[in-house]
């Protein structure tokens, strides 16, 4: 297997419901990871409203590997890996940092859309709002945040 720092293909079909896409530990690069997990959505049959809650939660962690998992270093990568099955939809961020030390306290929501807080902080809330499940594992050389949609009929 091939270590994170190694150049490979930007975008790999593992099979024919999982793709993988390795991307450079730069801001920007996680539209990629976006068009990517919406472009596989819709062929898993998500609906336009969850695509959206895809993309966002997405952008949400792949900026969370790249600052805070990465540190900004531009030598790491974000791996985004992508699949679904009959009754799922996930999604895999994983990049080269030690992971969530503690879990941040949730925002508060009201303090921020009134501008007496910082707009930062909402990431994990984001996600954990916009998908059906969030796990945070270490993994290898890495942490991994993985998202889990349900497909629903």
């Amino acid at each position: 297997m091939k270590s994170m720092h190694e150049p490979t293909e930007m975008i790999r079909m593992l099979d024919e419901r999982t793709v993988a896409v390795s991307l450079p530990n730069k801001l920007g690069y996680e539209r990629v990871a976006m068009d990517c997990s919406a472009s596989l959505g819709r062929i898993a049959g998500l609906g336009k409203e969850r695509i959206e809650d895809l993309k966002t939660a997405v952008s949400e962690a792949c900026l969370n590997a790249i600052e805070h998992g990465n540190k900004g270093r531009t030598d790491a990568r974000v791996i985004v890996t992508m699949n679904y099955r009959d009754d799922a939809f996930s999604v895999s961020v994983m990049d080269e940092g030690k992971g969530i030390r503690k879990m941040p306290k949730a925002p508060d929501i009201e303090k921020k859309i009134e501008k007496l807080e910082t707009p930062r902080g909402l990431g994990i809330y984001l996600m954990k709002q916009l998908t059906d499940q969030v796990d945070f594992n270490a993994q290898g050389d890495g942490h991994v945040v993985r998202m889990v949609i349900k497909l629903r009929s």
